[in-house]
């Protein structure tokens, strides 16, 4: 089998990737089956770090619309993902992968704040790194703080692990002829609106060149397949790159 394309990544895995197709809270076998798949890339040696959100609990800018300030929501948010990293790390060390989890908050009775040198030296330990409550500011989401670890860090690429097979010219759900892109540059996204992610991650992949791989996440197997570089899902970056 061809050896890994890359050497450090970073993976942004939504709230929902933790539960069932319209459901919520923490499915254990979905959960279980993401475990497995990122222990196969703690396996091959490629230095990994993990995004999480906490969508499936809560999101900051739903409960606004209920009566809570917007920052207070994304404060509730914040906490939300550091439920959702606890659960990812139980899960990876019951199948015998080092992790460890690191806030922006402050919670050091739970986990490591987060701190760049750090992270990095995790990474080079051969542990996963499973980042949470997002940079610790409200008003930005954990696609920005995706964007802003896998920047910090030195990743070579940015993965977007979701429940579709890719990036379409509309929602495929609901348009049939919807037709899914292999390649985009940043500024396609920016300028059709595609919410790849939100503009201010996007932005910021393309003022430091990170490419962007946007994939489904819940076939198993993908996110090997993705780490060997083979051709799946959606890449976003300055000038296409070559896919095999």
């Amino acid at each position: 089998m061809p050896e890994p394309r890359y050497k450090r990544v970073v993976l942004k895995i939504s709230g929902e990737g933790f539960c069932r197709e319209r459901g919520n809270g923490i499915d254990n076998d979905q959960l279980i089956s993401i475990a497995e798949q990122f222990r196969t890339i703690n396996e091959l040696g490629v230095e990994f770090a993990v995004v999480v959100g906490g969508g499936n609990f809560i999101r900051g800018h739903d409960v606004a619309r209920k009566g809570i300030s917007r920052a207070t929501g994304d404060y509730m948010g914040m906490l939300a993902t550091v439920i959702n990293a606890l659960a990812l790390m139980d899960a990876l060390e019951s199948l015998g992968v080092v992790t460890r989890v690191q806030t922006a908050i402050r919670m050091t009775d739970v986990a490591e704040p987060y701190i760049r040198r750090r992270a990095i030296r995790h990474l080079e330990k051969g542990r996963i790194v499973i980042l949470a409550a997002g940079t610790g500011n409200p008003y930005f989401s954990t696609d920005t703080t995706a964007a802003l670890r896998a920047t910090e860090i030195n990743a070579d690429i940015l993965l977007k692990g979701t429940k579709v097979d890719g990036v379409y010219s509309a929602d495929p759900v609901t348009h049939p002829d919807a037709v899914r892109y292999e390649t985009l540059t940043y500024m396609d996204v920016l300028k059709r609106d595609l919410r790849v992610m939100d503009a201010t991650a996007v932005t910021l992949c393309r003022e430091n060149a990170l490419p962007i791989l946007v994939f489904d996440l819940m076939k198993p197997g993908n996110v090997e397949r993705v780490i060997r570089g083979e051709t799946i899902g959606t890449l976003v970056s300055a000038d296409p790159l070559p896919q095999t």
